[in-house]
């Protein structure tokens, strides 16, 4: 599944929502990834997510493979929506 969010958060994904991000993908046993300007890091790892640098306004795409990627996609859209309204 893959499924694309441009980030409004005013602070884009520093180091508070992109550390409350990762904890909601690693509820999941599904493969999930991060996709930002043709770089990919597993969403599971802050230090992955951090290296990207991602500021408001960015173009993002989550990509999710494995058993339980409807929730986790459903989740983890909730969970980015909650942030850009932030």
């Amino acid at each position: 599944m893959r499924k694309e969010f441009v980030i409004s958060n005013e602070q884009g994904l520093h180091a508070r929502p992109a550390t409350t991000l990762v904890s909601k993908a690693n509820q999941f046993n599904a493969d999930i990834r991060l996709l930002h300007e043709g770089e990919t890091v597993d969403l599971k790892s802050i230090m992955g997510v951090l290296s990207l640098g991602i500021n408001r306004g960015a173009l993002v795409e989550i990509i999710i493979e494995g058993e339980d990627e409807i929730e986790a996609m459903d989740a983890i859209t909730k969970h980015i929506r909650e942030l850009n309204i932030k």
